[in-house]
């Protein structure tokens, strides 16, 4: 069973950058599509970014291209993501997981949920 932990998240300016981990655990990581998805107040889960396991084509929200940055170290199982120029509707709960479609048409994912990281961004 694959286990998922995620950090990194906090307080930050409007304007201001964090980067987030994703630490799996499990053999199969190094060779799957992995995302990034949130979740903020009152709303459902969305789709933010997603990466090949060989780090060779990436997918974006249309909300977050240009200032989101995902990437991976297989090596270490773990996801990033280099968030920067954060606007207040980025605040939300985020969350990795292996999404069902690496496209971002669905937010249906293979394994289950870790427990996210806060994302607060101020105006």
């Amino acid at each position: 069973q694959v286990q998922l932990v995620e950090s990194g998240g906090g307080l930050v300016q409007a304007g201001g950058s964090l980067r987030l981990s994703c630490a799996a655990s499990g053999r199969f990581f190094s060779y799957v599509t992995m995302g990034w998805f949130r979740q903020a107040p009152g709303k459902g889960r969305e789709f933010v970014a997603a990466i090949t396991w060989r780090s060779d084509t990436t997918t974006y929200a249309d909300s977050v291209k240009g200032r989101f940055t995902i990437s991976r170290d297989n090596a270490k199982n773990m996801v990033y993501l280099q968030m920067n120029s954060l606007k207040p509707e980025d605040a939300a709960v985020y969350f990795c997981n292996r999404p069902n479609d690496p496209s971002g048409r669905s937010t249906n994912v293979y394994w289950p949920w870790g427990q996210g990281t806060q994302v607060t961004v101020s105006s």
